[in-house]
């Protein structure tokens, strides 16, 4: 189990998340452990942890473990765990990809810079089959306006030993039309996680887009 002060105050929103990741429904989730679905949904509530009974079950349900689902890795990047039975890799469809990338969440842009290429992270938006993000005026990532980019997204689940990547490359630009400023800002889903003045969309048309997943046996 996670040591104290690893974040573990915020169980019942792990379960949620977790939850709505697999797109599962509370009743799914119980059914799955062997609970009442009103369990789950005072266990999605609480900020502390069931008992450790129950946490496994619901981690088990949710394909995790509960040292996941106590933040035991939330200060460490992914994939410290050990490869699965037989991994195998596997491309992806297009239409897999466009699925993968859904509508919104947070990758990785790689821009040119006079120092050499750099990836950077950012809050991004799926609007018209294009990726779209918002940056300060100055900061590093604007500077992927009129480049050739490549975008990455990725996820990988350390308690099953798998994950998935997604790789878009096209031209950029910076989006100058007021309209279409304005309907990006109403279109975007969250408030960069940064913070701070971010006025400046960019646009990457996805000429290219691959995918390739981790299965295992």
């Amino acid at each position: 189990m996670p040591a104290a002060g690893s974040g573990r105050g915020d169980v019942g929103r792990r379960l949620a998340a977790r939850r709505e990741r697999l797109g599962l429904t509370p009743d799914d989730v119980a059914e799955r452990a062997g609970v009442a679905a009103s369990y789950v949904r005072y266990a999605e509530r609480r900020p502390d942890a069931p008992d450790t009974a129950a946490l496994l079950r619901l981690a088990a349900a949710l394909d995790t473990s509960a040292a996941e689902l106590l933040g035991g890795g939330s200060e460490l990047p992914p994939g410290l765990g050990e490869a699965g039975p037989r991994p195998e890799l596997v491309p992806m469809s297009g239409a897999e990809c466009r699925e993968h990338l859904a509508t919104h969440g947070v990758g990785r842009v790689a821009v040119p810079t006079p120092e050499g290429p750099a990836i950077f992270p950012v809050n991004y938006t799926v609007a018209d089959d294009a990726i779209v993000f918002r940056t300060g005026e100055d900061s590093p990532a604007a500077r992927a306006a009129g480049a050739e980019v490549a975008f990455e997204v990725d996820h990988v689940d350390d308690a099953l030993s798998r994950g998935w990547s997604v790789l878009v490359t096209g031209p950029s630009r910076q989006v100058t039309d007021p309209a279409e400023v304005s309907r990006l800002d109403e279109a975007a889903r969250s408030q960069p996680w940064a913070g701070g003045e971010r006025r400046r969309w960019v646009r990457i048309t996805t000429a290219r887009v691959t995918g390739r997943r981790i299965r295992t046996g």
